[in-house]
Parts: C-alpha cells; sequence; structure tokens
C-alpha cells in the first residue's frame, strides 16, 4: 500500500549584478510529492515556483540595502572585498624582532643560585616578560653573565652534582663533579644550565647565540649598553652559614 507524503524544497541559483558581485538570488521552490511503498520512495514534482530575493550591491546607489562590511566574506570573492576574518590573532612581523633593536642585560653571578639565575635569565631570552611573546619567534633579548666562576648551588651538589661528555669513541665517556668543572671551565656550568632550559631545535640553538658567559668582571659588550637583568626571586641569592 502506497503513502503519499508532500513535501518541498528550495533551490537557489546566485544571479551576478554587472560589477560582477552577487547581486541576487533566484530561489525556486518546488513541491514534490513522495510515496512510499514496500518497493521504496517514489518522488514526483508536482508545481514549482520562482522568486527573486535582492542582495543589493554598493555599486547600485542609494536607497538599496548594502551588505554590510562584516558579512561580506559569506559571499563570492570574499577574499578581494571582505575583511580578513581566518587572520585576526596578531603575529610578529619580521620588522618586530630585530636583533639590532634587542635590549641587552647584564647579571653579576656572583653568588647566585644556578637554577634561580638559569630560568630567569632563560625567560628573558625567549622573551616570555613581553607582550608579544610568541613560542615559535625570537622575541627575546641578549644577556651577559659576568663572574660564572663565583655561581652558587645549594645544598652537596658541589660533589653530587655530574656533569658528563662523550667522545663519540668507545669507552670515551668523562665525568666530573659541579666543583671540578667550575675550576676548569666555569662558562660552561651556567650555559649548560640555560641551554636545558630553552627550546630543542633551531630556534633553540638561535637563542642560545643570544647568551655571553664571561669568566670575571670584564665584558666586550660595552656599546650594547647593557642593563642590570630585573630579578624577582628573593631566594636566588646564596647566603652562606
Amino acid at each position: 500500500m502506497a503513502t503519499m507524503i508532500p513535501t518541498s524544497a528550495f533551490i537557489a541559483t546566485p544571479h551576478r549584478c554587472s560589477t560582477g558581485r552577487s547581486s541576487a538570488i533566484w530561489v525556486q521552490k518546488a513541491h514534490f510529492s513522495a510515496s512510499s511503498s514496500s518497493f521504496g520512495v517514489s518522488l514526483s514534482l508536482k508545481r514549482a515556483s520562482l522568486r527573486l530575493v535582492s542582495v543589493r550591491c554598493e555599486a547600485n546607489g542609494a536607497g538599496m540595502a548594502v551588505v554590510p562590511t562584516e558579512e561580506r566574506w559569506m559571499y563570492e570573492e570574499s577574499e578581494i572585498n571582505g575583511p580578513d576574518i581566518w587572520n585576526k590573532t596578531w603575529y610578529p612581523k619580521a620588522a618586530d624582532h630585530v636583533n639590532t633593536e634587542k635590549t641587552w642585560y647584564i647579571v653579576d653571578a656572583s653568588d647566585k643560585i644556578l637554577g634561580r639565575m638559569a630560568s630567569t635569565i632563560a625567560n628573558y631570552i625567549r622573551g616570555k616578560n613581553l607582550a608579544t611573546y610568541t613560542p615559535s619567534v625570537d622575541m627575546g633579548a641578549y644577556v651577559i653573565v659576568i663572574n660564572a666562576e663565583k655561581v652558587a648551588v645549594s645544598g652537596q651538589k658541589r660533589s653530587q652534582k655530574l656533569y658528563r661528555r662523550h667522545s663519540g669513541r668507545p669507552g670515551g665517556m668523562k665525568v666530573e663533579t659541579f666543583d671540578q668543572l667550575q675550576k676548569r671551565i666555569p662558562e660552561r656550568i651556567v650555559e649548560h644550565a640555560v641551554r636545558g632550559m630553552l627550546p630543542k631545535g633551531r630556534l633553540g640553538r638561535a637563542l642560545f647565540t643570544h647568551l655571553k658567559v664571561y669568566k670575571g668582571s670584564e665584558h666586550p659588550h660595552q656599546a650594547q649598553k647593557p642593563i642590570p637583568l630585573p630579578i624577582r626571586d628573593k631566594r636566588i641569592q646564596f647566603v652562606k652559614k
């Protein structure tokens, strides 16, 4: 036994104006009659009506409804005539992170706790202190560390903290304590700590070049006019008991 089900559908066709923009839409309403039976559903067209829905262009003159600017993206050629709705998030351009315009900081490592000092340095090298911080862009500053041989550690790390390096040949593992490395190459201790807090990859390698570590109080960067690194951590200064 067949059952008749009345239904309808809208078929929209865009119509262009003389300016090349979508000015109107022909909407055709088609009335169908669907019958269902045990053999399936059959669809037959009863009648169709056609009417014009106007969407006026700016060039058509006064007295017509103009498409709002924020809604032009819904129509054709939105990339040319409409706003850029897909890229509203600000992203730094090349002019926003020029190396010659970056700030230079200087920090005296005398009696500074190694880990707390390194984390502060890494934040400024990455630019996390700036409102324009972007994880994938070098937005940070340059940091100069002096008196690297006077950096301090807490607890028993002078004898317990180990530094390993390998020559690449079998049995080429070299191990030395913090105290031994500080006497031999004190700059490497600060570099090793900061490097571990930077991104791993091409960006991290570029950021690491912004760190300048020196033994003693002299450095060759007076022309850059470095300013003291602002450190908020009150426990960064090592207090001898």
